[in-house]
């Protein structure tokens, strides 16, 4: 990413390399804890943001481990490979920028435009384009390779000016200036909704700083860092770079894995032992138990003679309320917890037409700012 494409000084060559080699494995390490977290776990990949997370991620992951073989595979000096390498790397940088701007699009349906349309094969037509468009930029770039190809290369990567420019430079630009447009309009939305709700519940500057830090790694604003690296501060936009996108996998487990508080019930109910283990039903039963208003008491009626008539009713009436009893104990043993794992707090985007499927559309929305 590194626009000005000129030699650096070997001194903080060897300091960026070593920066960057050990952020990407840490990235590569916890970007893999999750996606097999949200994969594993149905419960957490219902909602349209959740399954946005795990195609960001796999991009991800994929640029970081190519990213980590690329020098020892050019090290080989084998032309073909060095070329599929250099392919890869390229097509998961581009896959990693349209997911980044897939999640402002859904951002924006989901926060901003507000539409009750339902939109078939919402994640399927995303997937289309989230992994398609790049495919599509990379084959027209390996078609220009053949027609002209470039010098030898010194590492797998895109040698030509033009096409790096055009395919990398612009690609990102347009996909940047779009993210950094509904990063400010989505803040803007925020800050109304948090404005227009009751003093008790408005948050604190921390909880703030956590969702805008979490709106600009998802949208991969700091990777604009690297269209700016030339000049007197290029060496320190470049550590600023290498710091922050290196380590956006462990940033992403930070702030939608450990901080979320449904992914860490998932953990505690399937994974921990003694103690620690949380029973699946307990935050229900919890729930449950809050939100059932108590009854207000009433004067005790005055007793009366009973008849044969009124017997006769209230034997119906005990025998229906048992049978309602009853009903309920049978409805308490399978509770559904959709509503509690995640609540939905913001507008929906998409609905579908019988309402079945609202609930999926972005009700993992709260989770991203809270």
């Amino acid at each position: 990413m590194d626009v000005s494409r000129t030699p650096l000084d070997p001194y903080h060559q060897q300091i960026l390399t070593v920066i960057t080699y050990v952020g990407c494995g840490v990235s590569s390490l916890f970007l893999g804890v999750t996606v097999l977290t949200y994969i594993v776990f149905d419960k957490l990949r219902r909602d349209y943001p959740s399954q946005i997370l795990i195609n960001l991620s796999l991009a991800l992951l994929g640029l970081n481990l190519v990213f980590l073989i690329d020098s020892w595979l050019s090290s080989w000096g084998v032309d073909a490979l060095c070329v599929a390498v250099a392919s890869l790397l390229h097509y998961f940088l581009l896959a990693s920028f349209t997911w980044m701007g897939l999640e402002a699009v859904n951002m924006y349906f989901a926060l901003v435009k507000v539409f009750n349309v339902y939109v078939p094969s919402y994640i399927l037509k995303f997937c289309a384009l989230g992994w398609g468009l790049p495919l599509v930029v990379c084959i027209l770039s390996f078609l220009c390779y053949i027609s002209t190809p470039p010098p030898p290369p010194t590492s797998c990567w895109l040698q030509d000016d033009v096409t790096f420019y055009v395919s990398v430079v612009a690609y990102g630009v347009l996909i940047f200036l779009f993210n950094i447009g509904v990063f400010i309009v989505v803040l803007i939305q925020i800050r109304q909704m948090r404005a227009n709700s009751p003093a008790g519940t408005r948050s604190g500057l921390m909880q703030d700083l956590k969702g805008v830090s979490s709106l600009t790694l998802l949208l991969g604003l700091t990777w604009t860092a690297g269209f700016f690296t030339w000049g007197p501060a290029r060496i320190v936009l470049l550590y600023l770079f290498a710091a922050l996108n290196t380590l956006q996998g462990l940033f992403i487990f930070l702030f939608h894995c450990l901080m979320k508080e449904n992914v860490r019930k998932q953990w505690r109910v399937h994974l921990c032992f003694g103690r620690f283990r949380l029973d699946e039903y307990s935050e229900w039963s919890n729930s449950a138990s809050v939100r059932v208003p108590a009854k207000p008491r009433t004067k005790p009626p005055k007793p009366r003679r009973p008849s044969v008539r009124s017997v006769k009713s209230s034997s119906t009436d005990s025998t229906s309320a048992s049978s309602n009893c009853s009903q309920r104990d049978a409805s308490c043993k399978r509770p559904d917890l959709g509503l509690f794992v995640n609540p939905p707090a913001l507008p929906r985007a998409q609905r579908s037409p019988a309402g079945a499927g609202a609930q999926s559309s972005t009700t993992g929305w709260r989770n991203h700012f809270t």
